[in-house]
């Protein structure tokens, strides 16, 4: 003897009415015959059969799609309903601001130029003697090339 499991609470089986189609299924279906039908039969002779039946299915499949479409046990206007509250009535407001501690970061360097967060030899920041913050060449070369030049040394 096969065991069927019965579910406790009943509420949430859907109960067939004809078909083995819901009542909210056969009430789209019913309104997907009612715009679909005669549009086909008014519109085949002068825009063609074909065309006029590919209209009529392109114009039905919103009504199908409403009929068959159940996310969490939510119908589709329930769905829609619930988006466009969220989204639009009640917008979700953010009671705090994040910090970007890195943009702080670098906000600072620009600001004082530093570079890395490493101080020269003086001791003061890279580049708070000069304006721009860049720091002037010290010219440590060109005083050796002049010094080689005094003494002979090439």
């Amino acid at each position: 003897m096969a065991y069927v499991p019965v579910p406790k609470d009943l509420t949430k089986v859907k109960t067939k009415v004809a078909l083995n189609l819901t009542k909210r299924q056969l009430i789209f279906f019913s309104l997907a015959a009612v715009v679909g039908i005669p549009f086909y039969l008014f519109m085949r002779k002068p825009i063609g059969s074909s065309i006029a039946a590919i209209l009529m299915v392109t114009i039905m499949l919103p009504f199908f799609f409403m009929a068959m479409y159940e996310k969490d046990g939510l119908p589709f206007e329930k769905v829609v309903a619930n988006i466009i509250r969220q989204k639009f009535i009640c917008p979700a407001v953010r009671p705090y601001k994040t910090e970007n501690f890195y943009q702080e970061i670098s906000t600072l360097v620009k600001k004082e130029g530093v570079l890395d967060g490493k101080k020269d030899k003086a001791g003061d920041s890279a580049g708070a003697s000069v304006p721009g913050g860049k720091k002037k060449p010290s010219g440590k070369k060109k005083q050796k090339k002049q010094k080689r030049k005094r003494t002979g040394k090439a």
